[in-house]
């Protein structure tokens, strides 16, 4: 069962996803609470999982991966034992930024970024070379970023 989230709790959430090094001084004035308010509320919601990590977002290209793309992998079979490889696989590698597993044609999507088209060649073969279910990948390239984030909408009670 879901956290229960009160009106301030979700206040505080959309700021905190905003800067998440926002003081709890500033959050606190603009919500209408105490500072020591507004962190204990934070520590709670960090022991409830509704807060699971506060991270800061790095622009790839600064650091010479400016090529992203987006990669639907099918697989041969799903074997718990073999889908779990996989799933490990994907979760250790630094490049997949992002994994889904999904339901249509392929069975995940990985948001993944390289230096250049040789980088990413090198990892997709490290990546069938390794997962012998692995039965065919397709890869679109990203020609522009629209929006990045991981900011969940934050709807009233």
């Amino acid at each position: 069962m879901p956290p229960v989230l009160d009106e301030l709790d979700r206040k505080i959430l959309a700021l905190v996803q905003q800067d998440a090094r926002r003081p709890a001084e500033a959050i606190g004035a603009e919500i209408g609470l105490s500072a020591s308010a507004v962190q204990r509320r934070i520590t709670r919601l960090r022991e409830e999982a509704v807060i699971t990590a506060e991270v800061a977002i790095v622009d790839p290209r600064s650091l010479g991966r400016s090529l992203t793309l987006i990669v639907e992998i099918e697989v041969e079979r799903e074997r718990p034992e073999l889908m779990a490889l996989l799933k490990r696989w994907i979760a250790a590698a630094p490049a997949i930024q992002e994994a889904w597993y999904v339901t249509g044609d392929g069975d995940f999507v990985l948001i993944v970024t390289a230096r250049d088209v040789e980088d990413y060649d090198a990892l997709m073969q490290k990546l069938v070379t390794e997962n012998s279910n692995v039965r065919r990948f397709r890869t679109r390239v990203a020609l522009g970023t629209l929006k990045r984030g991981c900011r969940v909408p934050v709807d009233e009670s």
